[in-house]
């Protein structure tokens, strides 16, 4: 039996994989949806980025999880890649969706050369906190105007240290078996970073003709891609 940790990115929590579950455990899976320090129901509690790391080992250890799909979306995939590494002989795959990927020294911030100026000022301005999107900022990501509304009215201040501190990688990401789903909606071609692991034989790309937040807009597909995932890898390439 696969146990999924489901870790949803900047401004969610557990709450956002609502729809997706109910296939993980009628397949007779463990399903472990994870809110973040600072975020949701943990507001209030200080976090920068390895504090969301741990939030994550902590989990594994605290359910004595064997045979782990660590599943990061966004931003989580920056945490959810480090703490892929921490777990060892537990983990048997990760998959990001639509995320970013870790890159040891670096932020999530460093990853986003364009946007970075702005979320930095939006940060200084609201007391340490990147403030949720508004209406306008989910245009065209394959969500109805109830989604939407879900997504928006769930949403909570993400925490900024979150955000520039850099990640801690012991090993190279691409020796981590793991599976990329990319949402061509967002933005039809992986980044650079992930492009150049997709060349591990480890990394598998799928792709959802769908937005960035495709727990929301496709649920059941996200869950076929996330059983799949949990398959037993043909290649022989275990964690």
């Amino acid at each position: 039996m696969t146990q999924f940790i489901l870790v949803a990115g900047a401004w969610l929590g557990s709450w956002a994989w609502r729809d997706v579950e109910p296939d993980l455990r009628a397949a007779g899976h463990g399903v472990h949806p994870l809110t973040l320090s600072g975020l949701a129901e943990q507001q209030g509690v200080a976090a920068g980025l390895q504090k969301h790391v741990q939030d994550i080992v902590d989990e594994v250890e605290r359910l004595d999880l064997r045979d782990v799909v660590l599943v990061g979306h966004s931003y989580a995939g920056i945490p959810v890649g480090q703490a892929a590494e921490q777990i060892g002989d537990r983990l048997a795959r990760v998959v990001f969706v639509d995320s970013n990927v870790p890159v040891d020294g670096e932020s999530f911030l460093t990853g986003w050369p364009d946007g970075r100026a702005g979320v930095e000022a939006a940060i200084a301005a609201n007391e340490g906190f990147w403030p949720p999107p508004a209406v306008a900022d989910c245009a065209d990501q394959g969500l109805t105007d109830e989604q939407i509304a879900r997504f928006i009215g769930g949403s909570t201040p993400h925490p900024g240290p979150t955000l520039t501190d850099p990640a801690v990688l012991e090993r190279p990401l691409g020796l981590l078996p793991a599976t990329y789903v990319k949402c061509l909606l967002d933005w039809p071609e992986p980044s650079m970073e992930v492009a150049e692991l997709l060349t591990s034989e480890r990394w598998r790309l799928v792709t959802m003709d769908t937005g960035h937040w495709p727990m929301f807009s496709q649920p059941r597909e996200l869950a076929r891609i996330l059983l799949d995932a949990a398959e037993p890898d043909p290649a022989g390439s275990g964690a």
